[in-house]
């Protein structure tokens, strides 16, 4: 075939082989994922990433080779080459150079139009997000699966709708392939995030704020480090909403998220966790007021040099999609729903005595899970075990499991690190602010009253269960005797294990 001789050279040679190799291997995958069924991310990576991009190069070679090759030719003076090409299809060989650029070009753009698609709902797929960097964002990933957003893409909270975002995303998106490549990512890797999108433009897509109406009846089931596993059930009326739904977000916990007020802080750690002024504004009626706790004053430089966070969704729910639950929770799960054993005896006190160790990895963790309590009943229930081996196995391995979704020590991540803010029971969460310190000019001061969240109805050991009657509540009563310390000190003191 007769071609312009500017095709001649090693440059365009070298980027026709290039292109035709990469063609050829995304044609050959494409089938390989479609006729057998082998799609997966990484495959599509390969597939509509990294070789197209292979693809334009060698097809960018091209055109610069005969360019160079042009210029060589009419610097030697070796024909009578003008400076910019001519196009006439009288000539053969201009005839067979526009026909097989017109092609490929019609192939390339159907082909980069369909690799764009492909590669843009790629880049959007939760297995992208979860499994690419797998040791980095295994934790999270882990966490993802058994959170009550499971079925919602990471994009959906992470980068939302629009363009912009989606831009955004992808540019932070090149300094965590970077962190990710040299190994420089913190571990563990630290919350929170401040490029994300706010959470209203977010969460009020599903969770709007007029649909936080209504009361919960919330029922929690413990298990005492007892002989027996003793059961120790609480259930509460939660005040997610006002009394009479009518009234709307005038009461109750989402009070504020109302539209009609602003409350605005100052945390004086990057985690939240420590706040020490906070701004409450009715947007209505024009009140403001300033909370500021005098055991833990604010210094006026501090509170020039810093910025108010307005409160929304993620000050509570700072954990939606990626709590990782303490060993008490996640025990007391599998003791629940039966997968550990209720009826082996002192099981959870010897669980915890190895579960709060901390671990240099997991097959180390497993193994000591494992030998730890194996050996504590060979021991000291030595007949027992005789007896109950396959039960006291069969609990062990679900005590594993548990611990594999909620711990990963090679990237240093477990739940203290991450403490939840709902509650307050294993973080100070609502104590942040509700701890009866905070006072403003005018008196009025952020109560500890529970009572504003929620009211105990039911409380007590199966068999023993107290209850109340209707608009009433109970006085919390510790499963275990430890006085009146339950008013005067914030749970998490006793109830938060530290990791060393």
């Amino acid at each position: 075939m007769k071609l312009p001789p500017s095709s001649k050279n090693w440059l365009t040679i070298i980027g026709s082989i290039i292109a035709g190799i990469n063609l050829a291997l995304i044609m050959l995958l494409f089938v390989i994922s479609t006729i057998f069924n082998k799609g997966n991310t990484n495959l599509g990576l390969f597939i509509y990433i990294i070789l197209p991009g292979f693809l334009i190069l060698g097809l960018l070679l091209i055109p610069v080779g005969m360019i160079r090759e042009r210029k060589r030719i009419r610097t030697a003076g070796i024909t009578g080459e003008s400076r910019f090409p001519k196009i006439d299809l009288n000539d053969p060989r201009h005839r067979n150079a526009f026909v097989i650029f017109t092609i490929t070009t019609i192939i390339v753009l159907f082909l980069s139009t369909l690799g764009s698609f492909q590669a843009f709902h790629i880049t959007e797929s939760v297995e992208f997000c979860g499994t690419l960097c797998h040791q980095v964002m295994e934790p999270e990933y882990t966490a993802y699966q058994n959170s009550p957003h499971a079925n919602v893409a990471c994009v959906e909270c992470h980068v939302g709708s629009g363009a912009s975002w989606y831009v955004k995303s992808k540019l932070s998106g090149l300094h965590q392939v970077y962190a990710v490549l040299t190994h420089s990512y913190p571990t563990p890797i630290e919350t929170p995030l401040h490029d994300l999108r706010p959470a209203r433009e977010t969460c009020e897509k599903c969770h709007w704020p007029q649909k936080f109406y209504a009361r919960t009846l919330w029922t929690k089931k413990y298990f005492l480090a007892d002989s027996v596993n003793s059961e120790w059930d609480v259930m509460l009326e939660m005040k997610t909403g006002p009394e009479y739904s009518g009234l709307g977000l005038r009461e109750g916990i989402h009070w504020h998220i109302n539209p009609a007020i602003k409350i605005e802080y100052i945390s004086e750690n990057d985690k939240r966790e420590n706040i020490s002024y906070v701004k409450y504004t009715n947007k209505t009626t024009g009140v403001v007021k300033i909370f500021r706790n005098d055991s833990n004053p604010i210094s006026d430089s501090l509170l020039k040099s810093s910025n108010e966070r307005t409160m929304d969704c993620i000050d509570c729910h700072n954990r939606p999609s990626h709590n990782y639950n303490s060993p008490t929770v996640y025990f007391d799960k599998a003791m629940l729903t039966g997968a550990a054993s209720k009826n082996i005896p002192f099981f959870k006190k010897v669980s915890m005595g190895i579960l709060k160790e901390t671990f240099r990895d997991r097959d180390t963790a497993l193994t000591q899970i494992r030998d730890s309590i194996t050996a504590y009943y060979k021991s000291g229930f030595s007949e027992y075990y005789n007896h109950n081996k396959n039960l006291i196995d069969s609990s062990i391995s679900a005590v594993q499991k548990a611990f594999k979704e909620n711990t990963f020590p090679k990237m240093k991540v477990t739940y203290d690190h991450y403490p939840e803010h709902i509650g307050h029971l294993e973080s100070d969460g609502c104590f942040r602010c509700h701890n009866d310190q905070f006072k403003a000019e005018d008196g009025s001061k952020i109560s500890r009253d529970c009572n504003l969240c929620h009211s105990i109805v039911g409380q007590g050991k199966q068999g023993m269960m107290e209850y109340a009657s209707i608009k009433e509540n109970l006085e919390f009563k510790h499963p275990v005797n430890i006085g009146t310390a339950w008013k005067e000190a914030n749970c998490s003191e006793c109830h938060r294990i530290l990791y060393e």
